[in-house]
């Protein structure tokens, strides 16, 4: 899946889930091809980055994103979100708020890989 892929920055291995323009319905198999990937690494050996711009977030994703990043923690160094607006805020303090995890903000994706490749863990 495109979409949902890893990438190597700075010698950083980056999981990219991508929901940009996404309906909620293209969403959840996103989330569980996210899951599938991260969580057959080793433990806290990767970056993740979302992107949102554009993404329509309903319930039943949010319900599903609280579970992934709960499960998804032991494996992940540092987050970064990108894209994020109005609802999607708050949808990411909710997902935030359950998984007791901090996700970094960003207006675009170059920033959020800055963020990473400075990163020193």
């Amino acid at each position: 899946m495109e979409k949902a892929h890893f990438i190597e920055h700075m010698g950083k291995k980056v999981f990219i889930l991508d929901f940009s323009n996404c309906q909620p319905s293209e969403m959840l198999p996103l989330i569980d091809e996210c899951a599938r990937q991260v969580q057959a690494q080793a433990r806290k050996s990767i970056y993740t980055v979302t992107i949102a711009t554009g993404g329509k977030f309903d319930a039943a994703v949010v319900d599903k994103l609280k579970k992934l990043t709960r499960e998804n923690e032991p494996h992940v160094i540092k987050s970064a979100v990108v894209g994020t607006t109005g609802m999607q805020q708050v949808a990411l303090m909710l997902v935030s708020s359950f998984s007791n995890r901090k996700f970094e903000m960003f207006d675009d994706l170059a920033h959020a890989k800055k963020f990473i490749a400075a990163d020193q863990g």
